[in-house]
This record gives structure tokens, sequence and C-alpha cells, in this order.
């Protein structure tokens, strides 16, 4: 939704002085000097701001359900720019005023800064990579003519904008590799602009292309053109600030040098306007294979035999599958014969040969079967005859070379615990590149050509200045769930930290729709576990697809519960063996996550010290209704169905709100977030803030800050990133007591 506003700039000081009503306090007090008091005073409360409360009451299913803060989801009213400017005058000059907050932006920039490189690539006759020096705000496309040859800037989005909030969002090269389709995303909005970049020249060619959203790029074979997917373009604005549904998506095909105008419209489906339709072409550039999608998983698949008519309008296309039943993912082909990946009655995924001339599913014919415990992550056909496959098991990838006409495993590649954060190869090319990252593996990129050896040599190894891996470690354990459930859980923390429960804690997690929490490095993680002495935990939970669909199934649609629990007795095993102590643990997770967290610090407000929720699902009544919303009902459910609007209410982060003591609260969105929409967030910390005003005692601060020219995450600038990084240390900093150790 598994990885993601109206504010404007505002002074500090006095005025963020005046919002604070506490012992000793001083409306004279430089914000500075006012840091004693932030850091934990447990007398202190908070005066926020004034907000009206609406008599809006929506009727589900006979049941009245107050929204009192509908308004805020008009973001282009005066009453929300003057709400979030008021929350932003809160917010930000908490955050500012952390004693140590320059000594934290500088560690994270110091340790930012180091070259990253990500999996090279070949196109025609050359390759290509994307980097970053270090502190880039965008990574920089890289070519050249051969692997040892001197590599010359191809494309560098830093220079298409000042403030490197214009990114590079997708690339697709021609088949002969003399042309670059490209994606462009401002602010990280989804909207996406298309461009053509002429390889030998590196002009752009006049081909723009707009109103692009949740599509691909495929060139057929010839070289003249590519198919994509947009929506038509609608009355009001689409920048990014929007929060009105997406629908009625089709597939274009696009002739280079020809106007957006005259794209040739190849498949739609005007009776369902929440249908979401993708296209490739096949490896041997005969067939179109479409795939459509109504929910954020499952699809349909449709197949098109580009030699039998001309692109000249809406293509005949075959339906192989014709229901919402499984996944469904072209691989590769031989003829008629497709190799698909697929979950259809094999929750772990297999790889089924479908003979288009005859797909029915009683013909299929097992290449690669399930397999019994790990789940096939994803295959990618290479070398003409052999399939490059990786396995989930038990949250730590697993990568092997099959034989594509017998499915036969030829070589397992050696890995150690960790993921396979990259790959590239294709069937007409015996090279491949894969990169290998875990907890304390910044990188590691190997290089096989398959023509030559099967054994693959290290190309590029990552290192970063300042990081000994040696000081730190990584274990999993499997705790269970209040079911019984066994959960896997990694936990990360330097070698020479005391178990005594004294340590502070970042619990993350997302559990849902059907995405793997796998091993990645972290340097915002290895700041909190060097410079904080803490513990850094990552459950997985179910509704993730560690363990396959089952594992997701688990935790969807009136299993959502399960989630929760999952995360909840993640921290009663962290506390219970003395990692750390509720006061100092902090939850944290996006979109998804950010429901999780949501949902967690309701539920058992008492477990934790500190939430910090990015850019999170928190209306569950009403999400279905903005921009991509109601793809994530195969999830969630929706509350047009009486037995799921009864469930979706008793967790709905936003509706579940009362009179207590919760953790010190945090959310983070964004003005361009178009997928979740800003307007969950704002609705749910002016309910929190109403209704922890009611209380008396030991009451922590609930801000929020909106971010502007930022989206759901996606491109984000490292100058941003660095910038949110810092805002939640300063925060944990200034409510849990945490103790900096430079």
């Amino acid at each position: 939704m598994s990885v993601g506003l109206l504010a404007t700039q505002l002074l500090f000081g006095l005025k963020f002085l005046n919002r604070f009503i506490g012992v000793n306090s001083n409306p004279f007090l430089k914000t500075r000097q006012f840091a004693h008091l932030l850091h934990y005073n447990p007398a202190m409360t908070f005066r926020y701001p004034s907000v009206r409360r609406g008599d809006t009451v929506d009727i589900y299913h006979d049941i009245p359900v107050p929204d009192p803060y509908r308004w805020l989801e008009d973001a282009d009213s005066e009453e929300t720019k003057k709400f979030i400017q008021e929350q932003n005058a809160l917010t930000i000059p908490f955050l500012e005023s952390c004693p140590i907050r320059e000594q934290i932006k500088e560690r994270i920039t110091s340790l930012w800064n180091y070259p990253k490189f990500y999996c090279p690539f070949k196109e025609g006759n050359n390759y290509y990579y994307l980097m970053n020096t270090g502190l880039q705000n965008q990574n920089v496309m890289y070519k050249q003519e051969s692997l040892t040859s001197t590599a010359e800037v191809f494309i560098d989005p830093n220079e298409w904008s000042d403030d490197g909030t214009v990114s590079l969002t997708k690339k697709e090269f021609s088949e002969d590799g003399e042309y670059l389709a490209y994606g462009m995303s401002q602010s990280g909005s989804d909207w996406n602009k298309i461009k053509v970049k002429c390889v030998k020249t590196k002009a752009d060619l006049p081909d723009i292309i707009e109103n692009v959203r949740y599509s691909g790029i495929s060139w057929t074979h010839d070289n003249k053109g590519f198919f994509y997917s947009c929506f038509p373009k609608v009355e009001g604005k689409a920048d990014g600030t929007e929060t009105t549904a997406n629908q009625y998506h089709k597939l274009y095909y696009h002739r280079l040098n020809t106007s957006q105008a005259d794209d040739v419209l190849c498949m739609e489906f005007p009776d369902e306007p929440n249908w979401r339709v993708g296209a490739v072409v096949s490896d041997c550039g005969k067939y179109l294979l479409a795939s459509v999608q109504e929910s954020c998983k499952n699809n349909m698949l449709y197949v098109c035999d580009l030699t039998k008519s001309g692109i000249t309008g809406l293509l005949p296309f075959r339906c192989l599958v014709n229901k919402f039943e499984a996944e469904y993912n072209y691989v590769t082909n031989t003829g008629s014969i497709f190799t698909v990946h697929t979950d259809r009655n094999a929750p772990l995924y297999r790889l089924v040969n479908i003979d288009i001339e005859n797909p029915e599913e009683e013909n299929w014919v097992d290449l690669v079967p399930e397999s019994k415990a790990n789940v096939l992550e994803w295959a990618l056909c290479v070398n003409e005859d052999k399939l490059l496959l990786c396995y989930i098991e038990d949250v730590k990838n697993v990568l092997g070379l099959y034989s594509l006409n017998t499915g036969d495993l030829l070589k397992h590649f050696p890995l150690e615990l960790g993921t396979i954060a990259g790959v590239s190869g294709k069937r007409s090319q015996s090279e491949i590149f894969y990169k290998f990252v875990s907890f304390l593996t910044p990188g590691i990129t190997y290089f096989c050509d398959l023509q030559c050896s099967m054994n693959p040599e290290v190309f590029k190894k990552t290192e970063v200045p300042g990081f000994d891996a040696s000081q730190f470690q990584t274990t999993q354990v499997f705790y269970s769930s209040k079911d019984g459930t066994k959960i896997p859980m990694y936990i990360v923390h330097r070698k020479d930290i005391v178990k005594d429960g004294s340590a502070p804690a970042f619990l993350y997690g997302y559990g849902g729709f059907n995405i793997s929490m796998q091993p990645q490095f972290s340097i915002s993680r290895t700041v909190f576990m060097n410079y904080f002495k803490g513990v850094v935990a990552l459950p997985n939970l179910r509704g993730g697809g560690e363990y396959g669909e089952r594992w997701h199934n688990a935790g969807k649609l009136l299993n959502k519960q399960n989630v929760f629990d999952d995360f909840h007795a993640a921290a009663e095993y962290l506390i219970d063996n003395k990692y750390t102590s509720p006061s100092k643990l902090t939850i944290n997770g996006g979109s998804n996550g950010g429901l999780l967290v949501g949902a967690c610090l309701i539920q058992k407000p008492h477990l934790y010290g500190c939430a910090v929720a990015q850019v999170g699902v928190l209306d569950m009544l009403r999400f279905h209704k903005f921009t991509i919303g109601q793809a994530w009902t195969s999830d969630y459910g929706c509350s047009d169905d009486k037995e799921q609007f009864l469930y979706l209410l008793k967790y709905s982060p936003l509706h579940n709100l009362k009179p207590a003591e919760y953790p010190a609260t945090l959310l983070l969105t964004a003005d361009h977030d178009d997928r979740v929409v800003p307007l969950h967030s704002l609705k749910f910390i002016a309910e929190m803030q109403y209704q922890i005003s009611k209380c008396s005692g030991n009451v922590k601060p609930a801000f929020i800050k909106v971010d502007v020219k930022s989206g759901h995450g996606f491109g984000k600038p490292t100058s941003k990133i660095i910038e949110e990084l810092t805002d939640v240390y300063c925060f944990m900093y200034n409510t849990l007591q945490l103790q900096y150790y430079d």
C-alpha cells in the first residue's frame, strides 16, 4: 500500500511555548532552554489547538456512527489548512527542542554518506546501474559499454528539481536497447509522467505521456512503441493532493514520435470501474499478456496474439483465467506453452505450464511443484533454458538455478541469513546479477555468466565507513501469539547489551497484503542500536507473505485481529525476556503498518511507551472511498458489508479512541500522499487530542507532522528521509528519557 501536505513554513518559539502548561512553565523561555521539561516530565499536560467537532453521523446497517471531523476530508478547505498549520506549529518546535537534535542528525547524515550500488543490468550493447554517491537526493543512472569500462551519467534526476522532489520511478528499454521509456513522479505522488530518451544521444524525444498510474511499460519487439496503463483525465486536480477515487483504468499503446492523443486504446472494462489492467509483451515478442486486478492480490489473465492483428484499436484478447481466485504471474513462454508463477491450489506457490491453445485448468502441468515448506517468491528465466528461483525459508532467502525444460534443480547459490534485494537477467542473456543484504550486510552484488560457469563471484561489495558489523548480533526467535501460533521475529542489537529490561527497543511491524518483512540493512536502525544502545525487533506477523497464502489469510478480513495479537505478543516477549520494558518500548509502522500501530496503541496502551505511525490507514469505515482505497478491501473488507462492518468497527483506530493514557504518539503524513491520503492521520489526531484532553495526570503528547512535497514514501529525497528520521529519534528522546552515547 508493504512501504509511502498542506502545511506551510512556520516560525518557532513563543507561539510553541504558549501551547504548553507544565511545571515551572515560562512563556519567555527559549525553545532549547525548555528542553529539560520536554525530556519526559510526567506532570506535563498539553494545550492542543481548539478544533471544531461537527455533527456528521453516518448510518451503517442501522447503526449510527459519528464522524465529527468529516470536514478534515476536504484537503483544500481553509479550515483544514488552518488545522494543519496549527498542528505543525505545535509539533515542529517540540521536535526542534530536542537538546541532541543536531548530534542525531549529524550522526545519521555521516553514516548515510556512503556509496549505494544497485544491481547492474544489460540492455542492447550497454550495461546500466543506479548509484547514489552518498547524500544525493535521488539515485543516478549510469551507463557503460562493458563491465570494466568507465561509466557515464545517463540520467540524473537530481537535475530535475532544486530540492530533489522529482524522482525516477520506472524504466524500460526497447528490445534493441536504443530507446528508454522512463517515468517521473513529482513530490512522491503515484501519478507519473512517461518520457522517452534516445540512448545514443541521451536526448529526450518529444513524446510525453501523462495521467499514468499503477502502470508498467512494455515495448513491442519492433521497437516502435510500448504499452502502458492510465486513468482517464478527470476534472479537477490530479497532482497527488487529491482524494478522489481512481476508476476506469485502461491499457494503451504509444507509438514513438506521436502525441498521447493518438495513442491506441487496447483494453478497457467500462462496466467495471475498479478493475486495473497491466500488460507485458512475451519474451518471444509474439504475445501480449494482460493482467487484470480488482484488489491488491489475485488477477485474471488474458492473452493476445500480436501477429494476427495490427494495433489499431481494442485488441482481441482471449481470457485464460476468468476469476479473481489466485495470483498468476507470467515468467516466460516457449511457443504456446506459458510458464506461470501461481498460488492456485498451492499456498506456497508453484510454477505451472499452461498451453494457451488448451488453457483449461485440468490441462495445466506442474513444472516446479509447490514446496512442502518454503514459499516460491519469484522466478526469472535466464540463459534460454534456465530459471532463477528465489524461495523464502523461515524468513530468509534461498536462491537456486533450475531447468526450464524439466524443472530440476541445477545448482544452489550459497547465501547467508538475509534477503535478495535485487536481481537482473533475461532469457536472451547468459549474465545474471543479484544483490544480497541482511541486517548487518549493507550489500553484496554477485555476478555470474552461466555460459562460462555456474559459480557466482563478488562484483561489488558495499562498505559503510564507521560501521563494524562484528559489534552486533542477529537472533531469530519463535514466540507464541495469543492463540498459540508460533511467530518468527528477528532481534538485532549490540553484542555488549545488558538484558536487564533497561534498554530501549524499537519494534517495527507490517502484517498485511502478502508482503514479507525480510532482513534489510538500515542506517537508521544502526544509529539506534549504536548510539542509543537500543534493541531492534522485527516480527513476521500474520497477514504477510512469509509463509505463503495461508499466513496471509490468517491475518486479513475477519482474521485481522490476529495481526494485532501477534504484535502485542512480540512486545510481551521482549519485555518478558528483559530486552526492554514498556516505558522504553517504541512501536513503529507505515501504511498498513500505521494501522497496526494505531490499533495496538489503543488496545494495549500500557504495553508501549511511544508510538510512531507513518502514513497510516486509520479510518477503517471510509478508506475505500479515496484514491486507490477500494483495492484494499481484499485485505480489510468493507463497511458496506454488515459482517465486515461490525468487525472493522471493533478495531478501527479512529473509532475506538476514548479517554485514556496512551503512549506518546507521533503521526507522520504528507501532502502528496495520494495512496493513503492524509485525512486518515488528520482525523485520528484530532479525535485523539480531544479524548486525551479529558484525562488528567500523566498524559503523554499526541502530535502530528504534515510534510510538504512528499508522498507515501517512494522517491522521497535523501534530505527529507534524514529529516524524518531525526524527527522520530528526537520524539523518542524527548518522551522516553533516552540516553545518547556519542
